[in-house]
């Protein structure tokens, strides 16, 4: 048997090493009597945990801070080389790394360009990133987000052509990629980790139930339930992109991975064509939305054809939204991509008055408010949760 047995010492002394490993992790740098009151215990309790988990390399002293004439405390912190971790971004034209210490401080980064039609081995590449970003020591695993999903009944990546993630056809993956890398891999599809970066730091911090929509070059979504990822059985369960959407062609006429369904009716080079077709000019989608803000903001034709177009956006968006929206019963939408981040709220509003119209409930809408990559944040929070509870756990006896 091993652990702790309950209600033994073990216990009780891993309980109280995870409460104060946690305070110095939410609050920072703490004196012996700060821990003792954030966690309840006596002088001479939290003097033990202190020193054990000094032994084990978890907290390290912080130097000296002046209280009183005549008294000193001692200041503890976290020990940030008590684990790295690493995350990966994998897109058709690049991989962004980037490496955490276990208090989330990010010590490297790299962006490595790719080719559409990259040279050597998937391994190599993965590899090739993270040791750009310059890791301080081994890594204690790396969490991968792709534009696809794992099906957990195949161990193969899904919901993906071979050609927009070339070098990804590998039976067992996961265990495959963990061999190669030398360290625990985990591999997430990349709008999964958005909505876990929003529920950490975004705008869905107080939601337990809701659907984040990622509308850029491509649509796909991320549903929570209960405060986690729902993935489905096949790991699709978000992967709203090809969902049959009025108005737009079918996997009947176009093909299984061809561009239909709700994309081919909302995503970016569609809203461009959409936005042209109203004047309304742009080197790319992101520019034209803007474009589209800008121009509707003022008077005469050209704002009126500007807010037209942003009209038929929203009304593009909102009708896949209210197909989500009526099974899922979301309390919140969260939108990112660069279709609506580049409208801003100006497009938020619209999307919104567009959805309320069209479904029973009235879900909350409101815009991302992670900034960065969303995408390396949720995949560094992935991470660092699962390393917190192991080495955090490395204090109690077997």
């Amino acid at each position: 048997m091993s652990g702790p047995v309950p209600g033994t010492p073990s216990l009780l002394r891993a309980i109280n090493d995870r409460a104060a490993l946690q305070a110095l992790l939410e609050r920072g740098p703490l004196t012996r009597p700060e821990i003792g009151a954030l966690t309840g215990l006596s002088k001479p309790t939290a003097s033990q945990l202190l020193a054990r988990l000094q032994e084990a390399g978890l907290v390290v002293l912080d130097g000296i801070r002046e209280g009183l004439p005549g008294r000193t405390a001692e200041v503890y912190r976290i020990n940030p080389a008590a684990a790295y971790v690493g995350a990966l971004d994998v897109t058709p034209d690049r991989i962004e790394a980037k490496i955490a210490d276990i208090t989330g401080t990010i010590v490297g980064e790299h962006t490595l360009p790719t080719p559409r039609r990259p040279h050597g081995e998937l391994v190599d590449r993965l590899n090739t990133a993270l040791l750009g970003a310059d890791p301080p020591d081994k890594l204690r695993r790396v969490v991968i987000g792709v534009q696809a999903a794992i099906d957990p009944t195949t161990g193969r990546l899904g919901y993906a052509a071979a050609k927009d993630v070339p070098g990804w056809q590998i039976p067992d993956l996961v265990p495959t990629l963990s061999a190669g890398l030398g360290v625990p891999v985990d591999v997430e599809n990349n709008v999964n980790l958005v909505a876990l970066a929003e529920q950490a730091h975004g705008a869905a911090q107080d939601s337990q139930d809701f659907v984040l929509l990622w509308a850029d070059e491509g649509i796909g979504s991320a549903v929570v339930l209960g405060g986690r990822i729902h993935r489905g059985a096949t790991g699709g369960a978000g992967e709203v992109g090809y969902m049959p959407t009025p108005g737009a062609p079918t996997a009947r006429e176009a093909g299984r991975y061809a561009n239909h369904g709700y994309q081919a009716l909302a995503g970016g080079p569609y809203v461009l064509k959409l936005l042209r077709s109203y004047g309304v000019r742009g080197a790319d989608f992101r520019q034209a939305v803007a474009n589209a803000v800008r121009t509707a903001a003022g008077t005469g034709q050209k704002a009126d054809d500007a807010r037209a177009g942003l009209r038929d956006i929203a009304a593009r968006l909102a009708v896949g939204l209210a197909a989500i929206t009526s099974v899922v019963d979301p309390g919140l939408i969260v939108l990112t991509g660069g279709v609506v981040l580049s409208g801003g709220e100006t497009l938020r509003e619209l999307v919104e008055h567009e959805l309320h119209a069209l479904t029973i409930p009235r879900p909350r809408v409101r815009l991302s408010s992670v900034e960065g990559n969303p995408v390396l944040a949720g995949a560094l929070d992935l991470a660092l949760d699962t390393v917190r509870e192991e080495v955090f756990s490395s204090t109690v006896p077997t």
